[in-house]
C-alpha cells in the first residue's frame, strides 16, 4: 500500500509531476560535492596585464568612414540651401540654423520634391506662421489638424492644385524648435 502523502488527487500527467522524490542518497550527496570542490578556487585567479591587452583598451576607435558624403548629393546641402530651393515660397526666418534642405526636381517635368529642417528659437506659432503669409499668398490652402501629432508643437500642411503639398511639422525641446517642411512643388515657375 503506498503512502498517502505521495498520492496527488490530480490524475495523469500532472499527478505523476507533483509528487515528492525520495531524499538523494549520502553516497551520491558525497560524490557531487567531491566533484563539484574541484571547480571551485579559494583564492581568486591572478590576471595577467599584457601589453596587447593593454593597448586594446587604451586606445581610442578610429572612424574609418564620414557619416556625409565629401561631394554630397547636387540636390542636398548642409547648413545651406541647394541652389534653386524657393526661398520665397519657403523663408528661412533671420534666426534660424538650417540643418539640412533638398530640392530635387521631378525627372517627368511633374512635381519635385522639397525638404528642409531647421533650428530656430522663435516659438512654434511664430515658425508656422512665417510659412503660412508666403504660402497663402501663392495660392495654397492650409489644412490643420485638430490636434498635432504626439511629440509636435505644432503640425500644418499646405496644398495647392495640382498636388502640390507642403507638411510641417515643428518639434519644441529645451528651448528650441526644429522645424521640418517636406512635401512635393511644382519646380518650374
Amino acid at each position: 500500500m503506498r503512502s498517502p502523502t505521495l498520492v496527488s488527487p490530480l490524475a495523469g500527467p500532472i499527478a505523476r509531476a507533483t509528487r515528492r522524490w525520495a531524499p538523494a542518497s549520502p553516497a551520491l550527496l558525497l560524490a557531487a560535492t567531491l566533484a563539484l570542490g574541484g571547480c571551485t578556487a579559494s583564492e581568486p585567479a591572478a590576471q595577467d596585464a599584457t601589453p596587447a591587452a593593454a593597448s586594446m583598451t587604451s586606445s581610442a576607435p578610429q572612424p574609418t568612414e564620414s557619416l556625409l558624403e565629401e561631394d554630397g548629393d547636387e540636390h542636398s546641402a548642409v547648413g545651406a540651401l541647394p541652389d534653386g530651393f524657393p526661398s520665397d515660397l519657403v523663408p528661412v526666418p533671420d534666426d534660424a540654423e538650417i540643418l539640412v534642405s533638398t530640392l530635387r526636381p521631378a525627372e517627368d517635368g511633374g512635381l519635385g520634391t522639397l525638404s528642409l529642417n531647421l533650428r530656430s528659437t522663435l516659438d512654434a506659432a511664430a515658425l508656422v506662421d512665417s510659412l503660412r503669409q508666403p504660402l497663402l499668398a501663392a495660392g495654397f490652402a492650409e489644412a490643420t489638424p485638430t490636434q498635432a501629432e504626439p511629440g509636435l508643437a505644432a503640425q500644418t500642411t499646405f496644398t495647392r492644385d495640382g498636388g502640390e503639398m507642403l507638411v510641417v511639422g515643428v518639434l519644441d525641446r529645451d528651448g528650441v524648435r526644429t522645424l521640418t517642411v517636406g512635401g512635393k512643388l511644382r519646380l518650374d515657375g
